[in-house]
């Protein structure tokens, strides 16, 4: 496999203004060329999971980090989080929720669930930047991930 095409980060996120912030907080480490963006949490199953549109796509190319919104369209972010740590090919993948809600009980359930982090969306453009940036560098490219992940 053609080393420039390995995807590094997985973003699903609905709000195009979020997307547009986070990919170029990204961009100010050079991490934004090896993002593949996803708009709901369906679309983030099939791709994940490699089936109905993404069936053609090499499921064992496999994010370093996935960044997952809780509130998206078709299928929750939760949903999303808990089908992705209950399979055994994909339970090692980084989960970072990224999200506007700081409510206990989102925060507990994602949680039980094994997500890896949990980050509420600072509301300030320079504050953002800096967590999303600080996020990739962190698991893109200083993260040790366990064999076979």
């Amino acid at each position: 496999m053609d080393s420039s095409k390995i995807l590094e980060i997985l973003l699903v996120e609905d709000n195009p203004s979020d997307v547009k912030l986070t990919l170029r907080a990204l961009q100010k480490h050079n991490l934004s060329n090896k993002v593949t963006v996803l708009k709901n949490g369906a679309e983030a199953l099939d791709f994940i999971f490699a089936e109905g549109e993404y069936k053609d796509r090499d499921n064992r190319e496999i994010p370093k980090i996935i960044f997952l919104d809780i509130n998206l369209p078709l299928v929750s972010g939760i949903e999303v989080l808990r089908r992705i740590k209950s399979d055994e090919r994909t339970k090692k993948i980084p989960v970072t929720i990224l999200t506007s809600s700081a409510e206990f009980r989102d925060i507990e359930e994602c949680y039980n669930l094994g997500v890896n982090s949990y980050i509420v969306k600072p509301v300030e453009f320079d504050k953002f930047v800096e967590v999303v940036s600080n996020l990739g560098l962190y698991w893109v490219l200083l993260n040790a991930p366990p064999e076979n992940a």
